[in-house]
């Protein structure tokens, strides 16, 4: 017999999901590797001379290929530049949110200074480590690190002396400093995950539709415009029409193609992000939001739906990691997939069915990268979100006679994730070695 919810135990649940669901300007490794030198930078007392990068594999391979927001520039040495003269670390994941003109214009000089240095760090470090070191004209020299999560500062020093950091996750700050969603990290598992999203009081967890409303505006933004493969527009235009339809399902793929469009472009958006990645705050949100409009249901079944998607992607990150060699978007289509579901009049039985239709359809995806043609693979998982649903609607499930799939739920979830994590390390190696020895 199931107990009800301990009252902490949801407290901190809810403090989790504020950490892992934040508001980001850009896609979040070169936005974290800006905030990273915008760190060193806000404490260097003289005018810039050299700015150095040591990046770890993950962060360098997602950072290459994506469109810094408002430069019409690709890649990390602009963002680079830009945290170096925005210099305003306490604005997190939106440090390169409503920079001006000026401001701009002194980055592209420092870019075109030629004091600009990116290397792989030497040695075994976390997926997702940076650090950056300014020196300025009057021989100081300012180091920043961040490790582990996009916003998690580790050290912060200037020629040496440990300095405090600013922004709310800063490991820095004095004992018994809290912040407003300090707390635990609380182990899920697909039976808390699902309670959490269909017990918790509507109110304790309506907050979650921020994440509807700037994927949304994300999404009809860029449906205004050209931005990277153009995938959402595609669907929604002739061609699409003519041979895919106009349905619920090509509506949901086109909604969420095209926020990924903008972001990955450098459109200036802001998008909600979840467990440091916009495009699994994307696809985690827009095709529940999409399929809820569809279906005009009720709003507190709307909102359950994407607590539940949103909760189920923080779950699957929790076993994977930060950054691995699987793309994000299998993560954030599989909790699409069971917000679908429960919108379908799904039973728990029949969600867990969904969540293994996709571990037997899309393990072993490969991230090669943050960059434009994301969209296509966002477009993949959702179109397998819907296919496993519908599957799982009428009681069909990969069994564990199948693949890596297991009886277990949870068990399921695990075989995904130490592929990702530790099967595909060797994978992972040789993309990133693909994508730096291009035409040499």
């Amino acid at each position: 017999m199931e107990t009800i919810m301990e009252r902490d135990l949801q407290l901190n649940i809810i403090k989790m999901i504020h950490r892992e669901v934040l508001p980001a300007t850009g896609c979040t490794e070169p936005v974290a590797v800006a905030l990273t030198v915008a760190h060193a930078s806000a404490i260097l007392p003289g005018e810039i001379k050299s700015i150095t990068l040591d990046l770890s594999a993950n962060i360098l391979k997602n950072a290459m290929g994506v469109g810094i927001p408002g430069t019409g520039m690709i890649g990390l040495p602009i963002a680079i530049a830009l945290g170096a003269v925005i210099a305003a670390p306490e604005k997190e994941l939106t440090v390169l949110d409503h920079f001006s003109e000026e401001q701009f214009a002194k980055a592209k000089a420092l870019m075109e200074a030629g004091i600009i240095t990116i290397r792989l760090k030497d040695g075994e470090v976390d997926k997702l480590y940076i650090e950056a070191t300014l020196e300025d004209s009057e021989g100081h020299t300012a180091i920043a690190i961040i490790e582990k999560n996009h916003t998690a500062l580790k050290s912060l020093t200037l020629d040496g002396v440990a300095q405090q950091g600013q922004g709310s996750h800063s490991g820095q700050e004095d004992e018994g400093t809290t912040q407003p969603y300090d707390g635990p990290e609380v182990p899920l598992t697909f039976d808390l995950v699902y309670r959490f999203a269909t017990e918790m009081p509507l109110e304790e967890i309506r907050f979650i539709e921020e994440a509807a409303r700037l994927n949304k505006h994300a999404s009809q933004y860029s449906l205004k415009g050209q931005y990277g493969h153009s995938v959402g527009r595609m669907i929604k235009g002739e061609l699409g029409l003519k041979y895919l339809g106009d349905t619920a399902y090509t509506r949901l793929l086109a909604s969420t193609s095209a926020a990924c469009d903008a972001r990955m472009d450098g459109a200036p958006v802001t998008v909600m992000s979840n467990s440091g990645s916009g495009n699994q705050g994307i696809t985690a949100t827009m095709p529940v939001l999409t399929f809820a409009e569809e279906e005009g249901v009720s709003e507190e079944k709307r909102i359950r739906a994407l607590m539940l998607s949103n909760l189920m992607v923080i779950y699957i990150k929790q076993k994977l990691g930060r950054l691995s060699a699987l793309c994000g978007c299998v993560v954030a289509s599989t909790g699409s997939a069971c917000g679908i579901t429960y919108l379908m009049g799904g039973t728990k039985e029949q969600i867990g069915f969904a969540v293994k239709n996709m571990v037997g359809n899309l393990t072993g995806m490969i991230c090669d990268g943050a960059k434009p043609s994301c969209s296509l693979k966002v477009t993949s998982g959702v179109s397998s979100a819907m296919l496993s649903s519908l599957l799982a609607m009428e009681h069909k499930v990969v069994t564990s006679n199948e693949g890596v799939v297991d009886d277990d739920i949870d068990k399921s979830i695990d075989n995904l994730t130490s592929i990702g994590r530790d099967a595909m390390t060797e994978t992972d190696k040789e993309v990133l070695h693909i994508m730096t020895h291009k035409g040499k």
